[in-house]
């Protein structure tokens, strides 16, 4: 899990039971409008906005490399480091958002900026 700070003005979603995310396993959740892809990389959590960059695909609903911690949107290819949000290939070129997780209580949760 990367330690990241919670947003002042944030809206926290409890995603699951840690039980429920195990190793190479996305679950997808939502906080408001925004879709949210939550990654256990190799026993890592971390969390994406779910929309490529490129044309606002669905990225969790896509293939992904849980070796490699890398999202691939399933409409054109585009390739993501779930770690940074980094686009990695083209047609992306720009990156998705981050977003805090946290495990409290035997829960993942994961911390949405609202403002």
């Amino acid at each position: 899990m990367v330690e990241q700070r919670r947003p002042l003005l944030s809206l926290t979603v409890e995603v699951c039971p840690v039980a429920e995310l195990p190793p190479g396993h996305v679950k997808i959740v939502y906080a408001g409008l925004v879709g949210v892809g939550v990654y256990n990389c190799a026993g890592k959590l971390y969390a994406i906005e779910d929309r490529c960059s490129h044309d606002d695909g669905p990225l969790a609903e896509g293939d992904w490399e849980p070796e490699l911690c890398v999202a691939i949107c399933p409409r054109h290819g585009a390739r993501f480091d779930i770690t940074t949000g980094s686009a990695l290939t083209l047609p992306a070129f720009e990156p998705v958002e981050t977003f805090p997780v946290r495990i409290e209580d035997g829960w993942v949760k994961v911390d949405v900026p609202t403002a």
